[in-house]
Formats: structure tokens, sequence, C-alpha cells
């Protein structure tokens, strides 16, 4: 089953680089990741998962569109506008049933809004289109390798279906946390008026990628678990980055081989991601980190400097998220634990 998984993953990841290059697209790599994080085991919830990863990057950068142009000009409301939005998304795509959609409003507004602070000169609506035609390149050819498997090799070897997540009413503990993780976001806009901080938008995703921690995982402090998550993405792109330096250092621009490794890499972090053991997110990040690698725009033109702007977007997130979440950690008064159902919200 596992081998299966794998399988589907590498045709999906191959066939959204060729998806993309064939409609003209820019930042292949984030097809590639749509291609892989929206696939599943069971086809019905791949087309589920890919629906709303497309709707809510719809959703986020039509509000980029709308905000941003009255935010980035003045660092006091972009700070205000995402920590709001980054507290509303990160407590939806911690508690609905259709987080995953939430998560993307708020990862799309976010990467569109650090990347206007850093560059105001950036075309927003060129960004958002090529954005939202890189994620539905990604998701289709998803889409496409999953009902093949279906009717193929799920018939003999079928995937149960996942249990919706999502908890009824609503949840202090996270909403405190996903208050956190707003605040960590208005931080980086903060630090970004006074200082060219490198990775914005990278930094950016880390804080939110690593703050969707289960509710049932929050109790009075996320500092825990959080940490791990941030230690386990570290791990993971180093390792990705170290292996596709290999490949890039032997293929020297050579498409057939830098194809190849990320083949290889696609499947062996998906091996890791599938293993019963604590440091699965490890796996998620090792193979976007190869994806993102080895999936330039233009393989004449290959190189690890994506690689390492994934990692210093790690360090940056971490620097934002960490001091907020220790101090809540350090000082907070303890209180038992509050009974919450249990979230399982998509990582990114």
């Amino acid at each position: 089953m596992r081998t299966i998984d794998e399988a589907e993953c590498v045709a999906s990841v191959l066939l959204a680089i060729l998806a993309v290059h064939a409609i003209g697209a820019t930042n292949v790599s984030w097809a590639a990741f749509a291609g892989y994080m929206v696939m599943r085991g069971h086809v019905l919830e791949t087309v589920q998962r890919g629906l709303l990863r497309v709707v809510g990057t719809l959703a986020g950068g039509l509000l980029a569109l709308t905000a941003i142009p009255l935010l980035a000009p003045h660092w006091w409301l972009a700070a205000l506008g995402i920590f709001a939005l980054g507290t509303v998304t990160l407590y939806k795509a911690i508690t609905a049933k259709r987080a995953y959609a939430w998560l993307f409003v708020g990862l799309t507004f976010a990467m569109v809004l650090y990347d206007a602070l850093h560059d105001p000169a950036i075309p927003l609506v060129r960004f958002v289109q090529t954005r939202i035609l890189e994620t539905v390149a990604g998701t289709v050819a998803c889409v496409a390798v999953s009902l093949l498997s279906a009717v193929t090799l799920r018939r003999l070897w079928p995937a149960e279906r996942n249990a919706a997540t999502g908890i009824a009413g609503w949840s202090w503990p996270a909403l405190r946390h996903a208050a956190q993780g707003g605040l960590a976001l208005a931080l980086l806009v903060i630090v970004s008026a006074s200082f060219d901080v490198p990775a914005l938008s990278a930094g950016a995703i880390t804080v939110m990628a690593v703050m969707l921690v289960p509710v049932a995982g929050i109790g009075t402090s996320g500092f825990a678990p959080v940490s791990w998550r941030l230690f386990y993405r570290l791990i993971g792109g180093l390792a990705g980055a170290a292996f596709s330096a290999g490949f890039l250092f032997l293929g020297a621009g050579s498409a057939p081989l830098l194809i190849l490794g990320t083949a290889l890499g696609v499947a062996a972090g998906r091996h890791i991601e599938n293993g019963d053991h604590a440091y699965r997110y490890a796996g998620t990040q090792f193979t976007l980190t190869v994806l993102v690698t080895l999936v330039p725009d233009s393989y004449a033109g290959a190189v690890i400097t994506p690689g390492l702007e994934r990692l210093a977007g790690t360090l940056v997130g971490m620097a934002m998220v960490e001091p907020v979440l220790l101090l809540w950690h350090l000082f907070a008064p303890r209180s038992a634990k509050i009974p919450s159902g249990r979230s399982e919200p998509g990582g990114v």
C-alpha cells in the first residue's frame, strides 16, 4: 500500500511539472507542491482536497488583490491586517471541517503581502494569477493520476478514506494558539519594516505551517508540539537540500538526471511521511525542499539557492514564533487541559 501511494505521488508530481511547462506558467515548483500535497489514497479524498486547495488559493488571492494595496504602504496597517487574517484562518485551519481551504486563504494572502512588502513594485495581479494557475495545474494533474489509479491499482489494493476532521463549537485553546500565530506574523511585518529580512514569505509560511497542531495537542501551551514541528521542518529541509545538492552537482543542468532526482526524492520523502513514527513531518519537508530545488523554471538554470531560501524561511519563522510561544509557556497560569475535539489539519 505504501509503495502504491509513493508511486502515485511520483506520477502526480511529474505530470504536474509537464502540465505547468505546457501551459507556460512560472514557478513550476509550486505546481509540483500541489501535485504532491493534494494526493491521498482514496480518490474522493484527493478530489475534495484538491478543490479545497484551489478554492482557498482563489479566495486568498482575491482578498489579497483587494486589501494589500491599502495595507502594504503602512507597516502598522499591514501588521494589524495579517494579525487579524492570520488568527482567523489559523483558527479555522485547526478546527473547521474544511480546514485545508482556510489554510490556503491565509497562506496565499500572506505570500502576496510579504512579497509586496519586500518589493513594492511587484505586479500583484500577475503574481496572484500565476499562483492560481500553478495550483490548478498541479491539482488537476494529481486528480488525474488518482482517478487512473482508482480504476487500476486501487481496485486491487483499495485505500480507506480518512475520517472527517473538525470540532463542534468553539475552542479557547485553539483560538489562543491561532492568535499567537497571528502575533508572530505581525511581528514579521514589524521586523521587515526596520530590517532587510530575507525570505519573508517563506518565514510566514513556516509560521502558519508549524502552528497547525491538533486541538487535542495544544493544551495549556503549544510550545512543545510547535517546537518539535520546527525541528523536524529544519531537519527535513537540511536533508532535502543535501540530497538535492548531490543531484545538482552530478546533473550540471541535465534535465533527465534532475527529473530522476525529483522522482527518487518524492518517493523517499513520502516513504518517511507514511511511516508510523514521530518524525513523519520531516519526510514532508524533505520532499518539498527537493521539489523547490530540483524543479526549477528552467533545468539549465537549476541552483541550490531555492532550497537554501526555504531553510532561511524556516529560521526566520522560528525566530518569530518561538519567542511568542515561549513567553506564554513560561508565564501563563497553569490550568487543567480543556477537553476538546481532535483536528488533523494538512501540512505545508
